[in-house]
């Protein structure tokens, strides 16, 4: 069987990035660019004042103290978003300037107003000064034409004020890729419903279309198959019709009633990349893909392809691990797997060896000040409330059998909303 990395990298090895289209700004938060952000212009566009104060001659100051200030003269006032003639100082001379307003070339420093006192057209001011204090200079954090942000980046907040600040009113990102969600078994019975003997309340695709709208792609289809061949192949051709990632939860083991794969393989025609990982929860994971011709388009559409377990944990595990990395990177994630993390274990961590298993575990921080983490309770694949509760997944790695209380672990962190 495939370990963990030797999966993740088949997976992230089959994506292809989808087509770019362009964004409003209020739509754009979350999204990936798709081409680098670069300066249209000097930021600052021009010298502006830091602060409100007046600007003034190094030589005038030289000798200003709170107990011996020197005397200047006020001659103007100049706002936030004045144009117009430009006053030059000469010595003796001082000019107010609020914050963000531009700062004449003959200004050598702005002084805040509260080491100043002005009155009556005079203004004493009580502390020296140094060259361009309070000034932002022109071009002081990016120069016109320099790379700014490389595509790859998710946008955030602070991304979109960039983006705006040059002006754009839309700009360049990723397509987000449709998600379906299928889900198998005759023993589901939809939330609200009426449950009989052997029957248990469908979860699954709740719980994987919420982690997709979490990650901020649109609202997932979801379709219900019976446990027959026929239903889950049509389910699944539904699904590929409307969808560009499928994730099924169920039917995809070795059982009586399991037929994701052979309705895949034989019925759909889906290309298998791989069947079982060596991980813990989630051995028997499926991944493929169909190649979908389009006409009038040069390259045929890939549809992406995840079998999951139908364990609730497990399903969600496994999104986790290899579905959110693929649909970032469909939309040109610069770093489509999260680097993981390290915390110093709290408790001893026992296993059989031979696969990795992904124990569910709470992150904090110790009293010395060290990030620590501790196995939540409730470690069995059909148990949700230990991962409800957990925020990270310890990696305990295939070929160990102990790891020791004390020990530093790698881990990855449950973040749903990146």
């Amino acid at each position: 069987m495939l370990t963990y990395a030797e999966a993740l990298e088949k997976v992230l090895s089959t994506v292809r990035q989808l087509p770019s289209e362009d964004v409003a700004l209020e739509d754009l938060c979350d999204r990936f660019l798709s081409a680098p952000v670069e300066a249209a212009f000097d930021l600052p566009r021009f010298d502006n004042s830091a602060v409100d104060g007046f600007g003034v001659l190094l030589s005038d100051v030289s000798a200003a103290t709170e107990s011996s200030a020197a005397h200047l003269v006020l001659t103007d006032t100049i706002h936030a978003g004045e144009s117009g003639s430009v006053p030059v100082l000469a010595r003796g001379q001082t000019v107010k300037i609020l914050t963000g307003a531009p700062v004449p070339p003959s200004v050598e420093a702005v002084i805040m107003r509260e080491f100043c006192d002005e009155e009556n057209g005079a203004v004493s001011v009580k502390t020296q000064a140094t060259a361009s204090e309070n000034i932002r200079r022109k071009g002081d954090e990016v120069k016109q034409g320099q790379e700014v942000l490389p595509a790859g980046v998710q946008v955030t907040p602070p991304v979109v004020g960039l983006i705006a600040s040059f002006g754009h009113e839309r700009f360049s990102v990723t397509k987000q890729p449709r998600v379906a969600v299928v889900v198998t078994g005759d023993e589901l019975v939809k939330p609200g419903g009426s449950l009989k003997d052997g029957q248990i309340y469908e979860s699954n695709s709740f719980a994987l279309a919420a982690a997709v709208k979490a990650m901020g792609l649109p609202r997932c289809v979801t379709i219900h198959a019976l446990d027959s061949r026929e239903a889950t192949t049509s389910a699944f051709q539904q699904a590929i019709d409307q969808a560009d990632v499928i994730i099924s939860a169920g039917g995809v083991s070795v059982g009586e009633h399991d037929y994701v794969k052979v309705a895949l393989e034989e019925d759909l025609k889906a290309q298998t990349v791989f069947w079982r990982i060596a991980i813990k929860p989630g051995k028997p994971v499926y991944f493929g893909f169909i190649d979908q011709q389009i006409d009038g388009e040069a390259r045929p559409q890939r549809k992406l392809i995840f079998g999951l377990p139908g364990n609730p944990v497990s399903a969600l595990v496994t999104f986790n691990l290899f579905v959110k990395p693929a649909l970032r990177k469909m939309q040109g994630a610069a770093e489509p797997a999260k680097m993981p993390w390290a915390g110093v274990l709290e408790s001893d961590l026992k296993k059989k060896p031979g696969r990795m298993d992904f124990v569910r575990g709470i992150l904090g921080c110790s009293p010395a000040g060290a990030l620590s983490v501790s196995p939540t309770r409730g470690q069995d694949s059909h148990m949700l409330s230990g991962l409800a509760k957990a925020n990270c997944l310890i990696q305990f790695p295939a070929d160990s059998e102990r790891i020791a209380k004390g020990q530093c672990i790698q881990l990855e962190l449950l973040d749903w909303h990146s």
